[in-house]
């Protein structure tokens, strides 16, 4: 697998939708958002809409019984970060348990003012080097509920609050599958399931904040194999055209990876894209805000007020980390993103011939 090339594509996806414009608190921002996500079977049920507790993935791989097939599926799970005043500041830690703490929606803290705020941390489920011939196999997953204190200090040193970030338990199944077409084709399947508990009391209305901390968010799949090649769903070939269309996806968009002549890769991702995506060369990181360059969203970053950027600074490494690198980006980079005239290559029409696009 091309890991230069897969890599920064899954997390630019990944990361689609986690900070949202125009990056600080606001109506706005008060809730994150991204694609993929998979909720609780208990939230779903009975809720038809775009809310969906599993995400399918079938793709067709040509060769021999022994490839091998290994499968990732990444996705984020959303953390609920508190902040917490003392009543008195102190210099040790962890604080005494008698020292009073009281959570705030905000605290400023030297030039910051730290909110209230969710973030997300990445998590991984890798099924190995699966043999296609007979293959039929259901992996459970789930990552243990847990909270930690980070300390938060003044510019003299003392700790006059702390971040409490606390994360929900999650549980879910991966299944993995293959089906002999022929002795040389196979049609895979690999559906993600959420079963994590969550009580919903029967009520209408739920808090959406605390779903969140319950689903996987931006589900994303990455398929490989060795001994075998991946055929295009977008593109496939002529004698497969009909088995490619009879593929079944369920919020997943399955496209190759690496290159025109590599096959070894897939992506499925939530996010509909062609085959061999990239990230643009003139992008200079991550906007969180799309999976293209955008010129808007960093002019509009260079416009906030000096409170805006405090509290888009503030609100966590990624976001101040972004603020940094849009301040410092020189204008010859910033004109990089005004626009690019790519080469086209030739399309053929439906009349057989080769025209240029």
């Amino acid at each position: 697998m091309n890991r230069h090339e897969v890599d920064p594509l899954v997390n630019a996806l990944l990361y689609e939708g986690y900070l949202l414009y125009p990056y600080r608190p606001s109506v706005k921002n008060r809730q994150r958002w991204s694609f993929g996500g998979l909720y609780p079977p208990s939230y779903t049920e009975g809720r038809p809409g775009s809310d969906a507790s599993a995400m399918q993935t079938q793709c067709l791989v040509r060769g021999p019984g022994h490839v091998r097939l290994t499968v990732t599926v990444r996705f984020l799970q959303v953390v609920a970060r508190r902040v917490g005043r003392l009543e008195t500041s102190v210099s040790d830690w962890p604080v005494d348990p008698s020292v009073p703490v009281r959570f705030v929606e905000s605290l400023q803290v030297g030039d910051l003012v730290l909110q209230a705020w969710q973030e997300a941390i990445e998590r991984q489920v890798v099924l190995e080097d699966a043999c296609l011939r007979d293959l039929a196999v259901a992996v459970p997953f789930g990552f243990g509920p847990s909270a930690e204190r980070e300390p938060l200090r003044d510019p003299t040193g003392a700790v006059v609050g702390l971040f409490e970030r606390q994360q929900r338990r999650l549980d879910g199944r991966v299944g993995l599958s293959a089906e002999a077409l022929d002795s040389q084709l196979f049609r895979i399947t690999v559906r993600i399931e959420n079963r994590t508990e969550f009580p919903t009391g029967g009520a209408a209305d739920v808090d959406r904040d605390e779903l969140l901390l319950h689903a996987f968010a931006s589900t994303h799949t990455v398929l490989e194999v060795k001994e075998g090649v991946f055929l295009s769903l977008l593109d496939p070939p002529e004698s497969c055209r009909t088995l490619a269309a009879e593929c079944r996806n369920e919020g997943a968009w399955p496209v190759l990876i690496g290159g025109e002549w590599e096959a070894d890769t897939m992506l499925s991702s939530p996010i509909i894209l062609y085959d061999n995506p990239k990230v643009a060369a003139e992008s200079p990181g991550d906007l969180f805000d799309a999976t293209e360059i955008d010129e808007i969203l960093t002019l509009r970053i260079q416009t906030l007020s000096d409170e805006e950027k405090r509290m888009m600074a503030a609100l966590d490494d990624r976001g101040r980390a972004l603020l940094a690198r849009t301040e410092s980006l020189a204008r010859e980079r910033l004109m990089e993103l005004h626009g690019t005239l790519r080469d086209v290559g030739p399309v053929e029409s439906d009349s057989g011939a080769t025209r240029k696009g």
